[in-house]
């Protein structure tokens, strides 16, 4: 098959990217660089995938709406994996009009890339951040999440709402994939994991939020691109059972679904900090502060749904996933 992943430079991106091109796939990817973090850990990635003969690389930003809609009229693709984003909750507190740009209306034109462009089937990049308010355990993609405690995750859930609405019109097959807390090499640099890494490598103290009391729910990479390619190949049915008397958030009466992807075994955070401690041989000095605004105590995905529509749910253990991706982190950053 031929296609798109917008944000082929970002850490998902790249790992999804590779995945697809080792099974045969010709992948184009998309990305504009931005300097949200390290540029040169995005080029490097890149550079693993231009070695691919099927892969080619475009930069244009998802929010320039004339060259999204080139792109997709000259393409043709077959179907979309839609990665791009202005990430980060904390980010959003200080500069929001960036999420409005990429993550709404760079979704808009990713939607009317694929409807007139004849796509097969859209997958994209929800967050388990949706969930916002919730405190009922585990998360489930069957609950109302209409409390969100962040812009960033107010436009993951406006970009569900947007999908619905196109395969509701337009009949476009679309699957919103809700993303935990996802780790491993070649992560992303404001992440905790990298974060913990280097300042305990550099002798630094840690910032450790709501005073260690936090949970999440910790997906390694590898997990989230097998989950994201087996929903990419099952294109997005409409529910035979959907009742609109006892509306279902997940499913629907178009071909719309929303799937949680996590490990589904939530890591106390100063567990994950030990995992950390024990990869590295050094004991970090931990600075212990409340919680921040815009962020959740605990994330915990339940993932029965996923496992019922491709038979798959991520199972890498924590010490497994750091210690790779301190093996990396060593490597990329001190050979």
């Amino acid at each position: 098959m031929k296609i798109l992943i917008t944000g082929a430079a970002g850490f998902i991106g790249m790992t999804t990217s590779l995945r697809l091109l080792a099974r045969g796939d010709e992948v184009v990817g998309l990305d504009n660089l931005n300097d949200y973090y390290d540029v040169n850990l995005k080029l490097s990635r890149l550079k693993r995938l231009t070695a691919h003969e099927r892969f080619r690389f475009i930069k244009l930003d998802v929010g320039d709406r004339p060259g999204m809609a080139a792109l997709f009229a000259a393409e043709k693709f077959d179907r979309v994996i839609h990665l791009a984003a202005q990430a980060g909750v904390r980010y959003s507190l200080q500069n929001p009009h960036a999420y409005v740009d990429s993550n709404l209306i760079g979704f808009v034109n990713v939607l009317e890339g694929c409807r007139h462009g004849g796509v097969q089937h859209l997958v994209y990049a929800s967050s388990s951040s949706v969930y916002g308010g919730n405190t009922r355990m585990p998360f489930s993609e069957h609950d109302s999440v209409d409390h969100p405690v962040s812009l960033y995750a107010a436009t993951k859930k406006a970009n569900e709402l947007m999908a619905h609405t196109y395969s509701h019109l337009y009949g476009l097959p679309t699957t919103g994939l809700r993303f935990f807390t996802v780790y491993g090499p070649w992560g992303r640099p404001d992440m905790a994991l990298f974060l913990f890494t280097r300042a305990i490598l550099e002798g630094k103290p840690i910032d450790v939020f709501n005073f260690g009391k936090m949970q999440r729910d910790f997906t390694y990479v590898e997990d989230i691109v097998e989950g994201v390619v087996r929903v990419l190949d099952r294109i997005a049915t409409v529910n035979p059972a959907y009742d609109p008397l006892v509306a279902d958030p997940a499913t629907s009466s178009a071909p719309y679904r929303v799937f949680n992807i996590g490990n589904n075994s939530p890591v106390p955070l100063l567990d994950f900090i030990a995992c950390i401690e024990r990869a590295l041989g050094k004991t970090a000095k931990k600075r212990l502060l409340p919680l921040q605004d815009g962020d959740v105590p605990a994330t915990y995905a339940n993932t029965d749904a996923l496992n019922d529509w491709v038979g798959f749910v991520p199972a890498t253990p924590i010490d497994e996933g750091i210690a790779n991706f301190v093996a990396w982190y060593r490597e990329y950053y001190e050979s």
